[in-house]
C-alpha cells in the first residue's frame, strides 16, 4: 500500500492511496480463510469447501469489504503518522470508477482540510470582571406586587358601570357564520378579561364600554391561519349578553398570599423572591462575563481557519437570520441566501472560538457526563408537556439532537475552566446598571 501526497497548501491536504491487486487479493484470501470453517455448501462437508468455490460464491462480496477495510486502514495510519485531524469528512474518490475490474490496483484520491495547530492558551493573561447584584427591597416589593396581580380577584362594579380594559365581563354568547351557529362558538357565564387577548382579535375591544344587561353584537373575522379550517378567514357575528362587569382587585400582600405560592409566611416568600432574583442576576452577570471572555480570546488567539468550516457557518448564519426576518416562511423553498461580509466575519469568530474551546476541552479532558446529559434532556422535554417519553426516545435515536444538547454544556464547562485560571475581580452594581449592560450586549 502506498500513500502519496498531492496537495499541501495552508490547511488543504490531498493524497492518493494505492492498494495493489496483490495486496487486495491477499486480504480477500485472508477473509475467506476466516469464514471457511463455518461455510457449508451442498456436496461438501462444513469447513471443507475448496477455496476456488469460496471465491466464486463469496469473492465479490468479500472483495468490496476488503477494499473498504484497506482504505480505512490507510486513512487511519495516515492520520496517526501525520497527526492531522480533518475539519470535515474527507472526500474520497476511487479512480477508474465504473471501469475498475478485479485484478486492477485500487487507487483512491483523498482530499480534506486539516484542523489548524491551535496555540496554547494561557488563562492567566485573561482579566475579567464579575458583576454582583443584590436583590434590593424595591425589586422584591415589585415582584410581590406582580404576584399579587397574578393572584387577583374580580369584584362586581357599581350597577350601571361601563366595562374598562382590564375588567372581567361575564357573558353568554352565540357565534354565527352566514347566520348559522357553528360548533364550539357558544358559551354561558364565560369570564372574559378585556385586554387579555384570549379571544379572536377585535372581539374584546367591542365589549369595552358595555354594562351589565347590555346585548352586544360583536363582529370579527377569523385569522386566515385559524386552527379550524372551516372558520379560517371568515367573518362571524357573536351575539353577546353581558351579565356582569367586574373590576380587578389585586390580592393582599400578606401571609395568605405567601401560602398560595407555597411559602410558610410573607417573610419566607420575600426570602424566596430575593434568592430567585439574585439567581437571575447571577445568570445575567455570567452571560456578560462570558461575552467579555470570548471577546478577549477572539482578539488574543489567532490561527488559520478551515475555509469549509467558515463557509458552512456563514451560510447557516445567513439562513437563520433570513428566517428571523421572514417569520412567515416556515419551509426552505426560498432560493439561495448568500452570506454578506458581516455574516462571514461573524462566522470566522464563531469558528475560531469553537475550535479554541474544543481544543482546550480536549487537552483538559473535559467531557459532558451522563448525568448532565440526562438533566439537559429532561429540561428540553419540559417544553413538550404530555410528550416527554416520545421526546426522550427521539433524542436517544438522534445523534444530531444529542450534540445540540451536549454542545452548550461542554462550552460552559470549558469557559468555567478558563475563568478559574483567569484574574477575576468582583464589582457590585445596581439592577438598573445590569439591565443597561445586558441591553448593550444585545445590540452588539
Amino acid at each position: 500500500m502506498q500513500v502519496t501526497e498531492t496537495l499541501n497548501e495552508g490547511l488543504k491536504r490531498g493524497y492518493t492511496i494505492t492498494v495493489t491487486a496483490a495486496e487486495l487479493d491477499a486480504t480477500v484470501t485472508e477473509k475467506l480463510n476466516e469464514v471457511a470453517p463455518q461455510v457449508e455448501i451442498k456436496g461438501f462437508r462444513k469447513g471443507k469447501v475448496p477455496m476456488a468455490l469460496l471465491r466464486k460464491q463469496f469473492g465479490q462480496r468479500v472483495l468490496g469489504d476488503a477494499m473498504q477495510e484497506a482504505i480505512d486502514k490507510a486513512m487511519e495510519g495516515h492520520f496517526a503518522s501525520t497527526g492531522d485531524r480533518p475539519a470535515m469528512q474527507p472526500k474520497i474518490e476511487m479512480q477508474g470508477g465504473e471501469t475498475w475490474k478485479e485484478g486492477d490496483d485500487v487507487i483512491v484520491t483523498v482530499t480534506y482540510e486539516a484542523l489548524p495547530t491551535i496555540p496554547e492558551l494561557d488563562a492567566t493573561t485573561i482579566t475579567l470582571e464579575r458583576l454582583v447584584v443584590k436583590a434590593e427591597d424595591a425589586a422584591v416589593t415589585e415582584a410581590l406586587e406582580n404576584l399579587a396581580k397574578s393572584a387577583q380577584n374580580f369584584e362586581d362594579r357599581r350597577k350601571g358601570s361601563k366595562a374598562k380594559d382590564g375588567d372581567q365581563v361575564e357573558i353568554d354568547f352565540v357565534g354565527k357564520v352566514d347566520g348559522e351557529a357553528f360548533e364550539g362558538g357558544s358559551a354561558e357565564d364565560y369570564p372574559l378579561v378585556l385586554g387579555s387577548g384570549s379571544f379572536i382579535p377585535g372581539f374584546e375591544e367591542q365589549l369595552v364600554g358595555a354594562k351589565a344587561g347590555d346585548e352586544v353584537a360583536v363582529t370579527v373575522t377569523f385569522p386566515t391561519e385559524y386552527g379550524a379550517a372551516h372558520l379560517a378567514g371568515k367573518e362571524a357575528t357573536f351575539d353577546c349578553t353581558v351579565k356582569a362587569v367586574k373590576a380587578p382587585k389585586p390580592a393582599e400582600i400578606d401571609d395568605e398570599l405567601a401560602k398560595r405560592f407555597g411559602a410558610e409566611d410573607l417573610a419566607a416568600l420575600k426570602v424566596q423572591i430575593a434568592e430567585r432574583l439574585e439567581a437571575e442576576y447571577k445568570g445575567a452577570a455570567r452571560a456578560l462575563m462570558k461575552r467579555a471572555l470570548l471577546d478577549q480570546l477572539d482578539a488574543q488567539v489567532k490561527f488559520d481557519l478551515p475555509p469549509s468550516l467558515v463557509e458552512a457557518e456563514a451560510h447557516q448564519i445567513a439562513h437563520q437570520l433570513w428566517h428571523e426576518e421572514h417569520p412567515e416562511v416556515h419551509d426552505h423553498n426560498h432560493g439561495s441566501i448568500e452570506p454578506t461580509d458581516e455574516h462571514n466575519k461573524l462566522a470566522e469568530r464563531r469558528v475560531r472560538l469553537g475550535l479554541l474551546l474544543a481544543e482546550v476541552g480536549r487537552k483538559q479532558k473535559i467531557d459532558v457526563t451522563d448525568s448532565e446529559m440526562t438533566q439537559a434532556v429532561m429540561a428540553a422535554a419540559r417544553q413538550y408537556p404530555g410528550q416527554e417519553r416520545a421526546f426522550f426516545d427521539f433524542v436517544k435515536g438522534n445523534m444530531q439532537m444529542q450534540q445540540q444538547l451536549r454542545a452548550p454544556i461542554f462550552e460552559d464547562k470549558v469557559v468555567d475552566f478558563i475563568v478559574a485560571g483567569a484574574t477575576v475581580t468582583e464589582k457590585e452594581i445596581s439592577k438598573d446598571d445590569l439591565q443597561k449592560a445586558l441591553e448593550t450586549l444585545e445590540e452588539m
